[in-house]
């Protein structure tokens, strides 16, 4: 290997499945660190919503919020969290159309105390039980005003208005990525910053690390890793993914399920 690689991998449907982590991908993960290269997660959670079921293999990095945070080595990079006017303007149009959201930042998980129960009703709903050897889902801390926060993202579940709809009244300065679940609705998704996603994080951290962008190798599955897949000079897409996805390939690795990352970075030579 002539240069080390930056090996950047979405979390949810690429690096674990439902929360969990194959040991083939942790095998993978510190044999890819081992022969010199440095891997970050590159996720839309905040690390807040990162437990050590997920970064328990040891990372490099994380770029975390869909871009809107950066740790290298425990050092914050960026850490870009909505304007105040913004912010409001968000929860606001929230508010008015009776949106069930989880507000997220680097320090934890936030909502309404009266949606506190039903978020956690809804969580079961769609994903099923929690696994108590694997917990996919980080507490929720009810805020009673939500306005005293500051944050990176949102989160909806779900409301009386599609989350499109909602970005509109918010105004350019926000973007969404409606939710891969099927069956939650049209008002659930994710609202950032629209000048905001996975690229922008992934830029600061190989320009601290002065890697070059032909040896970034990024691996993903959603809508919300177009922008990590188009910027690196190796683009992975599972399989199965959305077709958007697949067509800025290089080539796809297999799902979670099937221990597709270990595969992927055996036969890509990421590994001694």
């Amino acid at each position: 290997m002539s240069s080390p690689r930056a090996i950047f991998l979405d979390v949810d449907g690429t690096y674990a499945s439902h929360g969990n982590v194959p040991p083939a991908h942790v095998a993978a993960v510190r044999a890819a660190r081992a022969a010199g290269n440095l891997v970050f997660l590159c996720t839309g959670r905040p690390v807040s919503a990162l437990p050590e079921s997920l970064t328990g293999a040891g990372f490099d990095g994380v770029v975390g919020a869909a871009g809107a945070y950066v740790t290298i080595g425990g050092q914050v990079l960026s850490d870009v969290r909505f304007p105040t006017d913004l912010a409001r303007r968000t929860l606001d149009a929230l508010e008015a159309h009776d949106m069930l959201y989880i507000i997220e930042n680097a320090e934890g998980l936030y909502t309404r105390p009266h949606a506190v129960g039903l978020i956690a009703r809804a969580r079961i709903a769609f994903w099923g039980p929690d696994d108590p050897s694997a917990p996919r889902h980080p507490p929720i801390t009810a805020a009673d005003d939500p306005h005293r926060l500051t944050f990176a993202k949102i989160v909806s579940l779900g409301g009386d208005i599609d989350l499109s709809d909602l970005a509109r009244e918010v105004g350019p300065e926000v973007a969404v990525v409606p939710t891969a679940i099927q069956d939650i609705g049209a008002g659930a998704g994710e609202i950032y910053q629209a000048h905001i996603n996975k690229a922008v994080g992934m830029r600061i951290a190989v320009d601290h690390l002065g890697i070059a962008v032909e040896d970034v190798v990024a691996f993903g599955d959603g809508i919300n890793d177009l922008e990590m897949l188009e910027f690196a000079g190796t683009a992975v897409a599972i399989e199965g993914s959305d077709p958007r996805v697949l067509a800025l390939a290089d080539r796809t690795a297999q799902p979670p399920q099937q221990d597709g990352l270990a595969k992927a970075f055996a036969e890509m030579g990421l590994v001694a």
